[in-house]
């Protein structure tokens, strides 16, 4: 199951909307570390999540 995740920066602590199956790296819009990263299924999610979204 795919669902969008709110996930917090571990170096800027900006909280950002995330694809759990992410196919690109997603860098957060404010300092630029990677969040996620593609591993062909489930991604490799390097920032704490917050909340799972409906």
């Amino acid at each position: 199951m795919s669902r969008f995740l709110k996930v917090k920066c571990p170096d800027c602590e900006n909280e950002q909307v995330v694809f759990d199956h992410a196919s690109t790296h997603v860098k957060c819009l404010v300092c630029g570390r990677t969040l996620v990263e593609p591993t062909g299924g489930k991604a490799r999610l390097k920032a704490e999540v917050l909340q799972a979204l409906e």
